[in-house]
């Protein structure tokens, strides 16, 4: 299953359906969950963006669905970022530098 960031900021409707009715976040969170994303974290922030939630799901097309969906509500507006981790990141790239690597010249890894 694949990780993304999802940087949620509520529409003025969004901030009134949260101030009346707190639980309506966790209650989102069960209707992805029904979709099949599994929400790993969730922050709320200050700034630009009101929530951070870090989630898991099966492939972009199940994440599209998550945001036409939520988005189409009109209560909050979503930027999506896939997300690798550092350790996926750094073996990727070991791996592509060990492909370019030169190969050894004939017979200099033989023993004599």
């Amino acid at each position: 299953m694949a990780i993304y960031i999802l940087l949620s900021r509520l529409t003025p409707e969004g901030r009134k359906t949260v101030k009346e009715r707190p639980g309506r976040i966790k209650e989102v969170d069960e209707e992805l969950e029904d979709i099949g994303v599994r929400v790993i974290e969730q922050y709320a922030t200050l700034g630009r963006y009101d929530f951070v939630n870090i989630v898991e799901a099966p492939d972009n097309e199940t994440i599209g669905k998550v945001s036409v969906d939520l988005c189409s509500r009109g209560t909050v507006e979503l930027t999506t970022l896939p997300a690798v981790s550092v350790e996926s990141l750094v073996e990727s790239l070991n791996k592509a530098r060990a492909e370019k690597a030169p190969p050894t010249p004939s017979g200099e890894d033989e023993d004599i």
